[in-house]
């Protein structure tokens, strides 16, 4: 797995996982807050298996 998600990109997965996982512990939203696992996932892992799949990549990292 080589990264494909940038700073920015990464930033933000994250944050949107945790508010959702954060809104779902409250109560605040039903039980699929908990789709805030894949962002927060992908975002710290630096990985997003959708992004080769649409030829994308958010990581300003070289290839080698």
């Amino acid at each position: 797995m080589k990264a494909n998600v940038g700073g920015i990109d990464r930033i933000l997965r994250i944050t949107v996982g945790l508010v959702l996982i954060a809104l779902t512990l409250t109560g605040t939203i039903g039980l699929w807050g908990w789709l805030g696992l894949v962002p927060l996932a992908t975002g710290t892992l630096r990985f997003c298996p959708v992004y080769p799949l649409l030829g994308m990549n958010t990581c300003p990292l070289k290839k080698a």
